[in-house]
């Protein structure tokens, strides 16, 4: 992913950054899991974050936070706690990482993809987890994970592209 669709909000968190990052410290508090220093700052810049980041933009952030060189297992660490938690979602077709809108319970998100601005939306189907459920078993296949990502426009790129509509 480029830097330019990585690019970083003021220092004024949207409301739902904020909401995300106080669910993940308030999930880690009620199951034990240690949220470091690190682990934080790694929160922090992805909340910040109008579009999902790579590790190496996460990296470089961190560096310039911590003026000192990140190294890349670090990060990738990071993530994997992230990942493994349901935190945030891989962006596969990005190699890039997300926050998790629906954090508290096993689900298989839908990711919407702005191809403009690289903001990623979340959204939950039960009908349409089924239906790749039931499409899957009719041919004998189990799934482990699932990553449906849909790119397009979001309403405001859209807007811009086409004010008349």
């Amino acid at each position: 992913m480029s830097k330019k669709t990585a690019s970083m909000k003021n220092s004024r968190l949207q409301p739902q950054a904020v909401r995300w990052q106080g669910q993940v410290e308030s999930a880690c508090a009620q199951h034990g899991l240690q949220l470091t220093p690190l682990r934080r700052q790694v929160l922090a810049i992805l909340a910040e974050s109008s579009a999902p980041l790579g590790a190496y933009a996460i990296m470089d952030q961190l560096s310039r936070r911590e003026s000192k060189p990140i190294a890349p297992p670090t990060v990738y660490r990071t993530l994997d706690f992230f990942l493994a938690n349901g935190f945030v979602h891989k962006i596969e077709s990005r190699n890039a990482y997300a926050p998790c809108a629906h954090l508290g319970h096993d689900h298989q998100g839908i990711l919407l993809i702005c191809g403009r601005c690289g903001r990623t939306d979340e959204i939950e189907n039960a009908n349409f987890d089924k239906l790749v459920q039931a499409t899957a078993a009719k041919v004998g296949f189990v799934t482990q994970r699932q990553v449906v990502e849909i790119e397009g426009l979001c309403e405001s790129c859209r807007h811009e592209a086409h004010p008349a509509e």
